[in-house]
């Protein structure tokens, strides 16, 4: 048997998020529509899921028509069993992780950024999985004293910390 890997690159638009995970059934869009939905008012997303059985399509919802195009194009791509991409504008991952991760289908997030991301895929005659993934770039230093203060302020000026 051989296998083959493949890097698949994904980015979110300016202003957006991404949402990487696994699932496995077919009413994962939807589910996850609703959980978006009903986690943020005004939320505009799109989202891809790879179905690994029957048919094998990508099924897609969303209410941003460029975001369920984006997220369906790039879900093809991907084209790995059970995988589902969610794009985002008008909310952050940590607004919805915590529904998405509550949806009964949802097995695992791979991640959930707004940096470039690199998609580690396997595949082998029966199909594609991903293996992992590269969510932004690597460490340059540790944090000192006044990174520290800037990350800091950062979180209050945006309205995450008191």
């Amino acid at each position: 048997m051989r296998m083959k890997l493949e890097v698949v690159k994904l980015l979110a638009p300016e202003g957006c998020n991404l949402i990487l995970g696994s699932a496995h059934f077919i009413k994962t869009v939807e589910d996850l529509h609703e959980s978006l939905v009903n986690s943020v008012p005004g939320i505009k997303f799109g989202i891809g899921f790879c179905e690994s059985s029957g048919p094998c399509l990508v099924r897609h919802s969303g209410n941003d028509p460029k975001l369920e195009r984006l997220a369906s194009e790039k879900a093809f791509e991907l084209a790995c069993g059970h995988c589902f991409l969610i794009f985002i504008r008008d909310a952050y991952p940590i607004n919805v992780l915590n529904a998405i991760k509550q949806v009964p289908e949802v097995c695992s997030i791979f991640c959930a950024t707004a940096n470039p991301v690199e998609v580690i895929i396997a595949e082998t005659e029966q199909g594609r999985g991903i293996l992992g993934v590269v969510d932004g770039f690597g460490s340059k230093g540790i944090e000192g004293p006044e990174e520290e203060a800037e990350r800091k302020e950062f979180l209050r000026r945006i309205g995450y910390k008191l």
